[in-house]
Formats: C-alpha cells, sequence, structure tokens
C-alpha cells in the first residue's frame, strides 16, 4: 500500500518559534551587524535576526558601532562570523548585502538582495546614511514578516 501523500512527513520542518532572518555581508563587519542589531531591537522577539560574513573581518567596525550607539542600538558584544551553511539552513529569510559571496541556496528560505553599500573605513558621518537606509529597509521587512 502506497500512503497517501497527506500522511507523508513534510520535507521542510514546520517552523516553531518566530521566523529567524540571517544578514549575509562580505565580511560581517558593518552592514550586516547594523541590519541584524536594528532588527532584533525593532522586532521586540517576533522575529529572530543572525549575522555572518563570507569572509569574516577580525572585529566589527568602530564606526558601525558608533554610529548604532547614536540610536540606542549597542554593538559592543558582537563578533563578525562565518557564512555557514548550517545558518543558511535555520533561516526563512536570508538577506544578502551588497558585496557578499552567494548563500547556498536551499528550498524553502526565501532570499532577498539589499544593494546597500559597505561602509567599512568610513567614520561615523559615514556610517549614518547607510544605518538609516538599514532601518528603513529592516522595518520593511518587519511590516512584510507581519503579514
Amino acid at each position: 500500500m502506497v500512503p497517501s501523500p497527506a500522511s507523508q512527513p513534510s520535507a521542510v520542518p514546520s517552523p516553531v518559534g518566530p521566523p529567524t532572518v540571517l544578514f549575509v555581508g562580505a565580511h560581517d563587519a558593518a552592514t550586516s551587524q547594523m541590519a541584524a542589531a536594528l532588527l532584533t531591537t525593532r522586532a521586540g522577539g517576533r522575529v529572530r535576526a543572525l549575522s555572518a560574513g563570507s569572509a569574516p573581518a577580525v572585529r566589527v567596525d568602530p564606526a558601525a558601532v558608533a554610529a548604532m550607539a547614536e540610536v540606542g542600538v549597542d554593538l559592543t558584544a558582537r563578533f563578525p562570523k562565518p557564512l555557514t551553511a548550517d545558518a543558511v539552513h535555520l533561516s526563512d529569510v536570508v538577506v544578502v548585502l551588497g558585496g557578499a559571496q552567494p548563500c547556498p541556496l536551499l528550498p524553502g528560505t526565501r532570499y532577498l538582495d539589499w544593494p546597500v553599500e559597505d561602509p567599512t573605513g568610513r567614520d561615523v558621518a559615514g556610517v549614518r546614511p547607510v544605518r538609516d537606509e538599514l532601518d528603513r529597509r529592516v522595518r520593511g521587512l518587519l511590516t512584510e514578516l507581519a503579514d
């Protein structure tokens, strides 16, 4: 007897808990860190945010840390992490930020491409417009995820 499709286990696990968004930057030192922190702050526990880099830096960019502190978001305990297939697998949405290498493509995962400039190496004044653009995009993503 062949089981009916309704009795077959799903290949994609059912979501448990809040959705997870992975932000991928080239170095996980500025844009991806800022976006993940902004999402965490704005979501209030409704969404889990991760960040990773295709070629992670040694530390989070100091100007990014300072620019985020201006809006009450603390990046001092954050550190760059490598992009892994496991991180992608755990994520419902993967946001690839300008300059990052492509991610592993997995079925059931939504991929977004945000062409945001990497402000690494700029002073705080140069990071602010990127921070504000990321904040605008994060708020939009939160609205989409709530639908």
